[in-house]
């Protein structure tokens, strides 16, 4: 079978793309690389940007795919506070675009825990009435709005995957993180360690409703996030009805938490200093991920903070410049 992923040369979207192609299906990749790195996908790619739609359209006169797994986005918090009109060109109009293209085909999307907000509760589940607090979450929930208004006119399924702190690498295959620049908790802290962090590490807000004063988070390794979608997309091939399914670990680490850990996978020292809030960041965000693990017998396999850690140390200990080096 034939399947679309749309960001294939990005983080997430690049392991999906190589584990989909590992279970025997034919893979092809759009991205306009203005995240992807063509080193990070050795198969084949077509490079355009998918909030055109005259290229879109005709790209599917020349195409045809069994299912699409979409990713292309934007998908910085802080970034959607100060560019909103930035986030709902990049994560609305392509999903428009690509159900006005490919009508009936199966679609697989990649959602956030961010539709959410700032829910009081411990785990959030599906059962949660979204309220997304930034632009970035607002925009996601609107597009699985689309896709549902699709699905109910009968002209394609899909499944919905809110997810919650991609981390983590596929160290041993040489593939990881890499953004520039790099916004994420996890590698900044392991460049930091490293000497490649230019500035001290910043801590954005210390009084948190939290343990420790930072925020809390659900981190969740690459290769599990891979695996849940590629679950997701044979769900709606054996007849599954439109869903959001979270996807999480059901345990949450503070910030403080993860520099440690990191300090204790490199045996180096973090230099960091605590600033301001970000708007737009909630305190807490940890998954139910009960919903998921019924419907697609999908469980993350590689929990522990330190592990995921541990694999995302070698990749950049390997890979110092990232897909550069």
């Amino acid at each position: 079978m034939r399947i679309l992923v749309t960001g294939g040369c990005g983080y997430i979207g690049s392991a999906t793309a190589r584990l989909l192609e590992r279970h025997g299906f034919e893979v092809f990749v759009v991205d306009d690389f203005s995240e992807g790195h063509r080193g990070a996908w050795k198969g084949a790619v077509e490079e355009f940007d998918l909030r055109d739609a005259t290229k879109v359209q005709d790209f599917a006169n020349r195409e045809s795919f069994d299912g699409i797994i979409h990713f292309a986005a934007r998908a910085y918090i802080a970034e959607s506070v100060v560019q909103p009109l930035r986030y709902w060109h990049a994560n609305l109009v392509p999903v428009i675009h690509l159900c006005e293209a490919f009508p009936q085909v199966p679609f697989v999307f990649s959602s956030t825990c961010a539709t959410y907000g700032e829910p009081d509760v411990e785990l959030l589940s599906e059962k949660l009435t979204p309220q997304p607090v930034n632009p970035y979450g607002a925009t996601k929930l609107a597009a699985e709005r689309v896709l549902q208004d699709r699905a109910a006119a009968d002209q394609g399924d899909f499944v919905a995957l809110r997810y919650f702190n991609a981390a983590g690498a596929e160290a041993e295959a040489g593939y990881g993180e890499h953004h520039d620049p790099e916004p994420h908790i996890i590698p900044r802290a392991i460049l930091s360690a490293m000497g490649l962090l230019n500035e001290p590490m910043s801590v954005f807000g210390m009084d948190w409703p939290t343990p420790d004063g930072t925020c809390v988070r659900d981190y969740i390794h690459i290769e599990d996030l891979a695996d849940a979608h590629v679950r997701a997309l044979q769900y709606l091939f054996d007849g599954g009805t439109p869903i959001s399914l979270n996807l999480g670990t059901g345990k949450g680490h503070s910030v403080l938490e993860v520099l440690q850990a990191v300090e204790a996978a490199t045996g180096k020292s973090i230099v960091w200093h605590a600033a301001p809030r970000r708007p737009g960041d909630p305190a807490r965000l940890v998954a139910d991920p009960a919903l998921a693990k019924q419907v697609l017998g999908w469980t993350a396999t590689r929990s522990e903070l330190s592990a995921i850690v541990d694999s995302a140390v070698r990749w950049h200990a390997a890979s110092p410049q990232g897909y550069l080096s």
